[in-house]
């Protein structure tokens, strides 16, 4: 089962111990306390039936008639960034050991880790958090669909792109990779690059479901890996419910060891979304590489950065703080480098949209966790803009459109942009269960 995900193993972080070093361009920037990075689209990412990671790219030709006719490309966009410390491991082997540990066994093994100062997403800038919003937003969607952002005003609507297949794919020039044809349910994004390829950007979709307010063909998948990431228990909520595994027991009691096992199986985002990263680091070996996010593409890309030490930027995901102990991350020694955003009317966000009657559970999600690792960029709407708590806030849409496309007052009369970063504390979850060694042949009842 698990033998795609530990040959991948042996992909990242080649170019760490190869001798390369970043571009003299990046290490030039890095002195800089502000930096403005140019990104164009250059491939876009699914996932086969058989969890293979899948790459379209989009060839230089195709960006150039992107162009307008002072020869500026429309398929670009600039984001802000600033060096920031971040950790790497210092050995490529250790790691490999570790990720395997937790694969196999289940178990945390400490290892060696090497502060690194590389260029993050500015996430103190309000155009910063704007610009990388709409790259999540579209990361839901096809350049010709109605909801595409044009991002930095210069984001051209494309009716068909010409698309170089690699890793296997067969397209022709009206087709889109597997992952984005009407009828395909899987893991999905785009890839972003600076024209140096000296920083790339991996945007994950969240969950597409009419509940959230889009729809779509990927809501079954979505489904299913929400209830097992965010749930307490394989979203055991009443005995109403079909579980997601089979860890729950008597009462209020759950399989620990059931539910890390279910956490690795190769069909879960998460394994597909590491190799991901795999293959994208494997193409762009010098790059420093951000992964970014919404709902929980969000905490895909919090769970990802956990496990390479790369930066990421989450917003409105669920709680991921307990999925990533029950996978044992190989985690840094700080998580500073994850960043969340989200505001307090988002019900999913701030792990309220639980209980038999919440909204979640009408539409058949257990989305019980609220602890976010790294740190928490949080809007106060409730407060600060008498907005009411409902499910409808959650969607990146209205993050753009309400929170982030104008000076957020609180903050401006402070002289912020932004809410200021902070680490969450005294954060409890699930704090009803009781999770341990329960033998699987134990009297079953709801």
């Amino acid at each position: 089962m698990l033998l795609s995900s530990v040959a991948t193993l042996l992909v990242p972080f080649l170019s760490w111990f190869s001798g390369d070093k970043p571009s003299s361009i990046h290490n030039k920037l890095l002195n800089e306390p502000h930096t403005t990075l140019q990104f164009e689209l250059r491939q876009l990412h699914a996932v086969s039936p058989t969890a293979q990671v899948l790459f379209a790219d989009i060839s230089p030709p195709v960006l150039k008639t992107f162009s307008d006719p002072s020869g500026s490309t429309r398929a670009s966009y600039t984001v802000r960034s600033k060096a920031a410390k971040t950790f790497r491991p210092s050995s490529f082997a250790a790691h490999t050991q570790a990720r395997l540990r937790s694969l196999h066994f289940g178990e945390n093994e400490q290892l060696p880790w090497e502060e690194e100062e590389i260029l993050h997403p500015d996430v103190e800038s309000r155009e910063t958090l704007l610009e990388l919003a709409k790259m999540t937003n579209n990361a839901y969607l096809e350049p010709t669909d109605d909801g595409w952002y044009d991002l930095d005003k210069k984001w051209n609507v494309v009716r068909h792109l010409s698309l170089v297949p690699i890793a296997s794919l067969t397209l022709n020039s009206k087709s889109l990779p597997f992952g984005w044809e009407p009828d395909d349910d899987g893991f999905r994004g785009h890839v972003f690059a600076t024209p140096d390829n000296s920083t790339v950007v991996i945007t994950i979709k969240g969950t597409s479901a009419g509940l959230f307010g889009s729809g779509g063909p990927t809501q079954k998948k979505d489904k299913f890996n929400d209830n097992l990431l965010f749930s307490c228990c394989c979203a055991h909520i009443d005995w109403t419910w079909t579980t997601v595994c089979g860890c729950y027991r008597n009462g209020w009691k759950c399989d620990q060891n059931c539910l890390e096992h279910a956490l690795i199986s190769e069909s879960l985002f998460y394994p597909i979304g590491t190799n991901l990263y795999n293959n994208v680091s494997y193409a762009f070996p010098n790059a420093n590489i951000w992964v970014i996010g919404h709902s929980l593409g969000g905490a895909l890309s919090s769970l990802i950065g956990i496990t390479f030490g790369v930066p990421v930027v989450a917003f409105e995901a669920p709680g991921e703080r307990l999925a990533a102990t029950r996978l044992h991350l190989p985690s840094p020694p700080s998580t500073h480098h994850v960043t969340h955003v989200y505001h307090t009317a988002d019900p999913i966000a701030m792990g309220t949209c639980n209980g038999i009657l919440s909204s979640c559970a009408i539409g058949g999600y257990a989305l019980e966790t609220g602890c976010h690792v790294g740190k928490s960029i949080v809007y106060d709407t409730v407060s600060n803009a008498s907005w009411s708590v409902d499910i409808r806030t959650h969607g990146i849409v209205q993050v753009i459109d309400k929170i982030l496309s104008d000076p957020w007052p609180p903050s401006v009369e402070i002289g912020r942009e932004v809410p200021e970063a902070a680490v969450e504390v005294d954060c409890v979850e699930c704090y009803s269960w009781e999770f341990g060694d329960f033998p699987a042949d134990q009297p079953f009842s709801n």
